[in-house]
């Protein structure tokens, strides 16, 4: 299993000084805090840093211009693969021809190095782009077409009931032949299945739900794969998974940690409550609900989710322990969120360099019970 990073570019609450100039420099001091954490994680051996397209995420999330990001890292980068963690694909996000553009942009500043990631996004996010939410996998669902018709043909032309594009040369083609392998982020009911049949990697998730569920998951995935009917022109038959990971090689974790946990947690939580709730059928409402409810009465279990192995937060036993389990359900790629809360720069610094010394090394050893496919 490879160890991969994630970066949303979190920004809590409070921001010292007056509005807007607090918000401004501790936006500034995230992202450069963010590149000097990434550059250190591709010496250490990290496969992929995935960024994030989040807009109006308060607190959360300051990252809507991933392109930028990525195509900056590019450079400052040898080994680390850009991950598009997603790119928001439905018409009315970004017009296709866009995402082709950008996506085969970085591939080409990283000499091959993209994946690319695609996903519908939340309620809120789409209100504020004018997506039609009930049409929008079906918008996913024929961007993707369009990209890859426009990376694949030299000149490329189409017009459907929802998307037209007149006769046009779409420029650069990617790096990558025929183009970056193609992943769908996977949260809702189904999506497992959707991303198996479709050919494409699955960006899972253990927030908030068993390991045993993400196991289920997994295993809906792989038996969909089987008979794919891939919706791009690269087969991507991976599963990666993220969560929370936090080391710095002590038994003993500081109140500053487990708070940061609480605040993300009661974050996510208040984000769901008031706009994605209200949006989800009975019986996800059903399945939900349960799960947020104590976040909502601000009681954040986190005991409770450190000992289902929910996150990854400890000594270097602990962690590659909770990471082998992960391995056994068949992850390919754990992606560890390792800039979150109110943690101290220096400190996560210490936990990309503990992870990659000590648990990547590890992990390579280490032959997981369930064996990834052969193709």
């Amino acid at each position: 299993m490879k160890l991969d990073v994630l970066y949303e570019v979190d920004v809590p609450r409070p921001w010292h000084g007056d509005h807007p100039y607090g918000q401004r420099r501790e936006e500034q001091r995230a992202y450069r805090e963010a590149v000097e954490q990434i550059r250190l994680a591709d010496r250490m051996g990290f496969n992929t840093i995935w960024a994030v397209e989040h807009h109006f995420r308060e607190g959360r999330s300051h990252m809507p211009a991933s392109e930028v990001f990525l195509g900056h890292l590019a450079g400052l980068t040898e080994q680390i693969r850009m991950g598009f963690g997603v790119t928001l694909t439905p018409f009315g996000f970004t017009p296709p021809q866009r995402i082709a553009e950008k996506v085969a942009t970085v591939d080409i500043l990283s000499n091959g190095r993209v994946e690319w990631g695609t996903g519908r996004s939340t309620p809120m996010e789409q209100t504020a782009f004018g997506v039609d939410i009930a049409k929008s996998r079906d918008d996913w669902r024929e961007a993707i077409e369009i990209v890859c018709g426009m990376w694949r043909e030299e000149y490329f032309e189409y017009e459907s009931e929802r998307f037209r594009f007149p006769r046009r040369m779409v420029t650069p083609k990617p790096f990558q032949d025929p183009h970056p392998p193609a992943w769908m982020a996977a949260t809702s009911q189904g999506s497992a299945e959707v991303a198996g049949s479709n050919g494409l990697g699955m960006l899972s998730f253990s927030i908030m739900q068993p390991l045993e569920t993400m196991a289920a998951q997994v295993a809906a995935y792989r038996k969909a794969a089987e008979t794919a009917t891939p919706l791009t022109d690269v087969t991507t038959n991976k599963v990666a998974a993220y969560t929370l990971v936090h080391t710095t090689g002590s038994k003993q974790v500081s109140q500053k940690v487990w708070d940061s946990v609480a605040w993300w947690y009661k974050n996510l939580a208040m984000f769901t409550l008031e706009w994605e709730l209200p949006h989800l059928g009975k019986e996800e409402r059903d399945k939900t609900f349960p799960l947020l409810k104590p976040l909502f009465e601000g009681e954040v279990p986190v005991e409770t989710f450190d000992a289902a192995d929910m996150i990854v937060i400890g000594d270097v036993d602990t962690c590659v322990k909770k990471m082998k389990r992960y391995a056994d359900l068949g992850v390919d790629e754990l992606i560890c969120y390792v800039q979150w809360g109110y943690l101290d720069h220096q400190d996560i610094l210490k936990t990309i360099e503990i992870l990659g010394k000590e648990v990547i090394p590890e992990l390579d050893r280490y032959t997981p019970k369930v064996q990834p496919p052969t193709s």
